[in-house]
């Protein structure tokens, strides 16, 4: 299980991702639009520079939904692989059945 404070941490970055979302992307088509005037495009820069920094999407980092662990993410489960071996052996995951030799 992961510390609480860093599950915590992960959901306020979300939680700015999706709130600064939109003024990211019209300042960055800004920045990007090569027809604007320069000066334009450098004040874009400076207010994407004045967003917080947790508010960008790169900052962002997968988790296992049950237990928080950030390695070995299966994003199509969106649990951990330790996570899913335990819900395989309990016979929770449709169809997985845990092979033994």
């Amino acid at each position: 299980m992961a510390k609480k404070s860093m599950i915590a941490r992960e959901v306020k970055r979300e939680k700015l991702v999706k709130q600064y979302a939109e003024k990211r992307a019209a300042l960055k088509a800004i920045i990007n639009d090569k027809e604007i005037a320069v000066e334009e495009r450098f004040k874009a820069t400076l207010e994407l520079a004045k967003l917080p920094r947790n508010s960008s999407a790169t900052r962002l980092h997968n988790r296992c939904q049950l237990t928080g662990r950030p390695h070995a993410y299966y994003r199509k489960l969106k649990i951990s692989r330790i996570a899913l071996r335990d819900l395989g052996s309990n016979g929770e995951i449709p169809g997985m059945v845990k092979s033994s030799w």
